[in-house]
């Protein structure tokens, strides 16, 4: 359990589909956006090259923090597509742990 997130729920990447996101960046610092970006793209190539999982930290509409463990296909301007060719809005994304 991460003591930056104590009560975070671990959900399936098949139930994101069913999360409404915030409309607004929820990282406000432009250096943890790039950060955020580098993440990302590193976690693409993670998980094209060697099918490696990453933890994903986001955020839903309401404030809570969840967290999904999966693949990483592909970084777009302004989502992820996962393995199973769900979605994921990268403005509602906190952070990255990488196993």
């Amino acid at each position: 359990m991460n003591s930056d997130f104590p009560s975070v729920e671990t959900i399936e990447k098949e139930a994101i589909s069913g999360l409404s996101f915030p409309h607004d960046d929820v990282l406000t610092d432009t250096t943890d956006q790039l950060q955020r970006r580098h993440d990302a793209e590193r976690a693409s190539k993670l998980g094209n090259s060697y099918q490696g999982k990453v933890t994903i930290y986001f955020q839903t509409h309401d404030g809570t923090t969840k967290r999904v463990q999966t693949t990483i296909w592909a970084v777009h301007e302004e989502y992820l597509t996962l393995k199973a060719g769900v979605t994921l809005p990268l403005h509602a994304i906190v952070r990255f742990d990488f196993q």
